[in-house]
């Protein structure tokens, strides 16, 4: 028996198993309700409400505080001897590193191919809001950390749940939030198996079979597909061996470089085409409330830029506050603001220019897809590239694969994280779950997208439930630390070490 026909029969098993329960698992998460002429995912409607409600209570902190983020980023108000394992930068690229994968590049596609180029204002919409809620479970995840004797930490809603409700509603609380922490455990290592795992896998694999050697080429085989898989699993093993600090020198290193590459490829397309700018932003614009010939109209749009946005973000999904916690701050409103950064980086910039490049390049496949197609979405937008530069797919695979590479390596330590709350820190365990993650990431460039895209909808959407339950609950301590944040900043600005109350700024944390 050959490699190949081995290959193809493991890929044929892969794709029997996932394909029924992708569409069994989405038809239950997915409940929607009639809307117009189409049906909205009350879901959906749940992680845009959140976001609305946070951007109120915080007064559109969004905006209001937008320079001071950045100022944090860099350094100006960082505190010495701070508990902690990475600085604000390497935590924001750390996480940033989850959130800005193929979801910007094959996900925008699949936006903008099944709800037309509207689903694109949505989007940005939906960026704009989720930068609120991302502040809020961000400065929870903060505040709520474990620290362990070996002097690394752990965050995420499996620590701040329990914790911060059983401070709020004593043991009724703790017993609820224990619950929602298990819940949200579970669907992190859902999610992050098909969304932060397999469809990486999935898109860069594509990618790299679409542009060595075409389909008739090896890599395009069942054998070439596996050999692939095999490869980048041996090399997330290797760096998820060595934790958060690794990780994050790896991302840190990284994502700015393979973000710099996207944005002047698209800028590039962009400024070749700069008189269809004005039409491509009208066209959106109109797109996002008359949207006719997309299926389900104005609402379609909508439904599919919210989703695509939430994949993208990952706002209100208690992800990020896994990597932000391991910053060294005494402030938890202070990692609080970097982090409402990555909605606004990942979503209202990058997700952005890959739709206008789509939008103004109008690659054939684009319009295939639009017609019901089953097209890659990484596929439409390399083509979208080609259209002005021909040699930059092959540009964009090294991109892809950076992309797709950290943002495993980054869900493989938020899986992690989950892992050890659900079933302990020992060594054995850990090793356990770092193998297990490493092997599934075969099966990635086995899998068909739409089962990917499915499966991991579902676990993002259905984490996003129980997440954003005790965001609501935990509002008020969020309140209170972004108010302690504030008044370190003016006594720092004031040249002073204390705060207005007169006590050292750690103190007046407690």
């Amino acid at each position: 028996m050959s490699l190949d026909s081995i290959s193809t029969s493991i890929d044929d098993a892969v794709g029997g198993f996932f394909e029924p329960v992708a569409t069994k698992v989405s038809e239950v998460v997915f409940y929607a309700v009639p809307v117009g002429d189409t049906e909205l995912p009350i879901i959906v409607a749940w992680l845009v409400v959140a976001g609305l409600v946070f951007t109120t209570w915080f007064g559109l902190l969004q905006v209001r505080k937008f320079k001071l983020a950045f100022d944090v980023v860099r350094g100006k108000y960082d505190e010495e001897g701070a508990a902690g394992e990475v600085n604000h930068f390497q935590a924001l690229t750390a996480a940033v590193s989850g959130t800005v994968g193929l979801g910007n590049i094959a996900g925008v596609a699949v936006a903008v191919s099944i709800g037309g180029p509207g689903a694109t204002f949505w989007m940005i919409l939906c960026g704009l809001l989720g930068m609120a809620t991302k502040f809020v479970e961000v400065t929870l995840g903060v505040k709520y950390r474990e620290e362990h004797e070996d002097g690394t930490v752990s965050g995420g809603p499996m620590h701040y749940l329990p914790k911060g409700l059983a401070e709020r509603f004593g043991k009724g609380g703790k017993r609820a939030g224990s619950v929602l922490a298990a819940l949200a455990s579970v669907m992190i290592l859902f999610f992050g198996l098909f969304g932060g795992n397999l469809l990486q896998v999935n898109q860069s694999y594509a990618q790299i079979a679409s542009t060595v050697g075409g389909e008739d080429g090896f890599m395009s085989s069942s054998a070439g597909a596996l050999l692939f898989g095999v490869v980048i699993s041996a090399l997330v093993g290797l760096v998820l061996l060595g934790g958060i600090r690794s990780i994050a020198s790896v991302t840190s290193r990284l994502v700015p470089a393979m973000a710099v590459i996207y944005i002047v490829a698209c800028l590039v397309v962009i400024g070749a085409n700069v008189t269809a700018v004005p039409d491509a932003f009208q066209t959106i614009v109109k797109g996002a409330f008359e949207a006719e010939g997309v299926a389900g109209g104005v609402i379609g749009a909508l439904i599919q830029g919210f989703k695509r946005a939430a994949f993208s973000n990952e706002a209100g999904l208690g992800s990020a506050p896994i990597a932000h916690s391991a910053v060294k701050t005494r402030h938890p409103a202070s990692e609080g603001l970097v982090a409402l950064l990555e909605p606004f980086i990942d979503t209202v910039v990058i997700c952005t220019m890959t739709a206008l490049t789509i939008v103004i390049a109008n690659p054939a496949s684009w319009a295939e897809a639009r017609e019901g197609e089953s097209i890659g979405g990484v596929t439409i937008t390399s083509d979208a590239f080609a259209t002005v530069l021909p040699w930059f797919p092959h540009v964009l695979t090294v991109a892809v694969l950076l992309f797709a590479f950290s943002t495993v390596l980054t869900w493989g330590y938020y899986g992690l994280k989950a892992w050890s709350y659900l079933f302990g820190k020992s060594r054995a365990s850990e090793i356990t779950f770092k193998a297990v993650w490493s092997v599934f990431v075969i099966a990635g460039s086995l899998l068909s997208l739409d089962s990917l895209i499915s499966l991991a909808d579902s676990a993002l959407f259905s984490l996003a439930v129980f997440n954003i339950i005790g965001l609501y609950l935990l509002a008020p301590v969020v309140k209170r630390e972004l108010d302690s944040f504030l008044t370190f900043v003016r006594a720092r600005k004031a040249g002073t070490s204390q705060d207005e109350s007169g006590k050292e700024p750690a103190e007046a944390l407690n």
